[in-house]
């Protein structure tokens, strides 16, 4: 209590000095100790340094110290080039061709290294005709770096060494005061870069902060400039979003400023019916739980569940127009892929197993014979029980079937017996067979990992 107080009282009695255009918040105002630096960006910034370079700690990691929260990596920003670089650590490699970065790497812990970038004249930017940036790669300095980047927070430079925040857009009292501003003229930097529109949504959710209103403002005029992103960005932001801990914060946020649409198929439609907003909302909620338990999660379990509305539509309508169930889940899962892959380019690896789990939902009906037996075996069993669950819970199905298979696929072969169904009158009698037995210690329940703990083939 004693150390808080006098922290605060000194905070206030420090002052900031100008360097340049540049203000230098001192430690004893902003309270960021070097220790609080990862050891691999610390090695980094001594090293170069030392060879005579600059070199700062930059980005997200000094922003998120600034808000009391665990920084995810930390990157390192130098005038030194990347072959000026690597001649300095042995462990790194220049990557990139677009523009070159080095990753240094200290036992499992890797450290970005960029070149400061600088704004290209305007004679010689290379954009598209609705003003996206398509070129613009020259190194620069310090300043000039600080220009380029998106938002006041993300511009701040820590110099582990001195224990200085060097601030040239005013970021340090946007951070402090919890509110995200663009750098520039919000029209001109959302051209160059629409992805900036999602990544504020992100930012802002993530972080618990507010979108300044002037850049918020032109958001839901230029929305549709996201329809020139290329479709691997766009997936890296919306991947993001969603495992971002608050993606139920990102897509209301996302819906408030009208950006929702079309980055997800009938996105807007599901959030607007009780049973696809609550089913939706209970997947993100159960991804956030996950990842603030540290608990892996499986991108593939996500689509799958923000896609599966659109599937059960299109299902069901080919059903009524006489398709058989198995067939017509084929035909509807392939069709909402397909123009899924339109917008949003979710890689094929995911595709098997959003399959695998659509598949199994019409499995869990059949109750009787040896099929519950033989649906235990599959591989994603897990997977497509605990995205059953969440049905159950959005009242899409009865909460007895969700029950039923809790119950089952642990109890004993005596108590499976008596839980089994009768078979439906007319079927045709097979002969039974006796389930396989189990491997010791391995229950049917436990095939596959669960849903969200990449058992979804990640």
């Amino acid at each position: 209590m004693i150390r808080k107080l006098f922290k605060r009282v000194f905070r206030r009695s420090a002052k900031p000095k100008v360097v340049g255009r540049a203000q230098v918040i001192p430690f004893a105002m902003h309270g960021v100790a070097c220790e609080q630096i990862s050891y691999g960006a610390k090695r980094v910034t001594d090293g170069l340094q030392a060879a005579g370079y600059q070199a700062f700690v930059v980005g997200g990691a000094v922003r998120d110290l600034l808000l009391d929260k665990t920084p995810k990596d930390f990157d390192v920003a130098t005038n030194a080039t990347p072959e000026e670089v690597k001649r300095v650590f042995r462990r790194s490699r220049i990557i990139g061709r677009r523009f070159r970065l080095v990753h240094v790497m200290f036992g499992e812990e890797l450290v970005e290294v960029a070149t400061f970038r600088c704004m290209t004249d305007a004679e010689d930017v290379q954009t598209d005709e609705h003003g996206r940036l398509l070129r613009d790669n020259e190194f620069g300095d310090q300043e000039q770096d600080a220009a380029r980047r998106d938002f006041t927070a993300n511009a701040l430079f820590y110099d582990p060494a001195t224990q200085e925040i060097h601030d040239y857009h005013g970021g340090y009292a946007d951070t402090r005061n919890h509110i995200l501003r663009i750098i520039g003229d919000p029209l001109v930097r959302y051209r160059e870069d629409p992805v900036r529109m999602l990544r504020a949504v992100r930012l802002s959710a993530k972080l618990g902060i507010r979108i300044d209103e002037v850049t918020a403002a032109p958001i839901a005029q230029l929305k549709s400039l996201l329809d020139n992103v290329p479709q691997a960005r766009l997936l890296d932001e919306v991947l993001k979003m969603l495992l971002s801990g608050r993606s139920v914060e990102c897509i209301k946020a996302l819906r408030s400023l009208e950006l929702h649409h079309g980055l997800l198929p009938l996105l807007d439609v599901i959030l607007e019916q009780p049973i696809g907003q609550k089913f939706v909302m209970l997947a993100l909620k159960n991804t956030d739980e996950r990842l603030a338990q540290e608990k892996p999660v499986s991108p593939a379990f996500l689509f799958a569940a923000l896609l599966w509305h659109e599937v059960l539509a299109d299902w069901e309508r080919l059903v009524k127009q006489g398709e058989r169930p198995v067939g017509a889940m084929h035909l509807a899962m392939d069709g909402v892929l397909a123009r899924q892959k339109k917008k949003l380019a979710i890689p094929h690896r995911h595709d098997a197993v959003m399959k695998e789990i659509w598949l199994l939902q019409l499995r869990f009906e059949q109750r009787s014979g040896q099929r519950p037996y033989r649906l235990l075996e599959q591989p994603r069993f897990r997977a497509a029980f605990d995205f059953l669950l969440l049905r159950c819970a959005s009242n899409e199905v009865d909460n007895e079937l969700g029950l039923w298979w809790d119950e089952f696929q642990d109890a004993s072969d005596a108590r499976r017996e008596e839980m089994l169904q009768p078979a439906t009158p007319g079927t045709a009698k097979k002969r039974r067979r006796k389930p396989r037995k189990k491997p010791a210690g391995q229950s049917g329940g436990d095939a596959g990992g669960s849903a969200n703990e990449g058992g979804a083939g990640e």
